[in-house]
């Protein structure tokens, strides 16, 4: 059997006296597009921070194709990229001249370093834009340049931050079809952090991430399955009060997430007319039936919403 490309066992880090990650082990295979979800603050950019050797390690180990490292090896900067939750792209550079430059970094020149030039105008789809200043460019088309001049160095495996933070729903679809396309043709391995259950869908597995714990790892289908068919969605004036009347007096999964109380039952339509019967005048606001998503299997493995801020992480 191979050995996974990376591989994390018993890391942890602290922050002063807060702990951040406990004893985080972590296997992820050739290839594949791994997520990290969580809400803010629960410690999934310190462990990438420690990854990418950006925090040095202070507790635990790191194997790249076997093979134990520092983070701060250089052999380990050779083989990762890194697209960080901000872009770090030099916005009074033009699109060519930042892609030169990291070329530069790796030591290409002359011819090399101009065939790696228009690979990565033609893999950021920015060849029409080559010379223009990159402060001029949309969120969208500087993070397609960001990914790709991470890319650049065909690194074995690419770490992304929050990839689509504060991107439109065209630009975050555009550019989960540039990574993917760059995961099938290049096979590189994906490692994102997120806490958009959407983002965590296009994943192969996903790493569930709570106060600074894997609490599971599976596939998406695989840790949406034991949730109820259904997911009924009430805005309500009384969140927690709902939410325990509506257990007491119908003995579903009821759960109040801010002003809304989410309850997974085999058929919405059913349960709706009898939420009414439970309910107050006037108490419900909305009500939406959809299906059960990762943001409600994280809320089931953990008792809390993907919206919240642990505050686990230092700034």
């Amino acid at each position: 059997m191979t050995a996974p490309v990376l591989q994390v066992t018993g890391l942890a880090h602290r922050f002063g006296a807060r702990e951040v990650l406990r004893s985080v082990d972590l296997s992820v295979e050739s290839g594949e597009v791994f997520g990290l979800l969580g809400p803010n603050g629960s410690g999934k950019s310190t462990l990438l921070n420690l990854l990418t050797g950006s925090i040095p390690l202070s507790a635990g180990e790191v194997r790249l194709d076997g093979v134990l490292l520092r983070p701060e090896s250089r052999e380990l900067r050779r083989a990762i990229g890194v697209v960080f939750q901000s872009p770090s792209l030099d916005g009074k550079l033009t699109v060519r001249e930042n892609l030169r430059l990291v070329a530069t970094m790796y030591g290409l020149t002359g011819a090399a370093r101009r065939d790696a030039e228009e690979r990565g105008l033609a893999l950021a789809r920015l060849g029409d834009r080559a010379d223009s200043r990159v402060q001029e460019l949309s969120g969208g088309m500087k993070r397609r340049l960001d990914i790709a001049r991470a890319l650049l160095p065909a690194p074995r495996v690419l770490f992304m931050d929050e990839p689509t933070a504060g991107l439109d729903e065209v630009s975050f679809r555009a550019l989960w079809e540039h990574l993917e396309a760059a995961n099938r043709r290049d096979g590189v391995t994906i490692v994102v952090s997120t806490h958009r259950p959407d983002e965590a869908a296009r994943c192969s597995r996903v790493a569930v991430v709570d106060q600074g714990t894997i609490v599971r790892v599976a596939t998406p289908a695989a840790l949406c399955a034991g949730l109820a068919r259904d997911r009924v969605v009430v805005g309500a004036s009384d969140a927690t009060g709902l939410a325990a009347r509506l257990t007491a007096a119908l003995g579903v999964d009821a759960a109040a997430v801010g002003d809304e109380v989410h309850v997974g039952c085999d058929d919405g339509h059913v349960f709706v007319p009898r939420l009414f019967e439970v309910a107050q005048p006037g108490e419900v606001r909305t009500v939406a039936v959809r299906r059960p998503d990762l943001a409600d299997a994280f809320l089931a493995l953990t008792g809390r919403s993907l919206e919240s801020d642990t505050t686990g992480e230092a700034a």
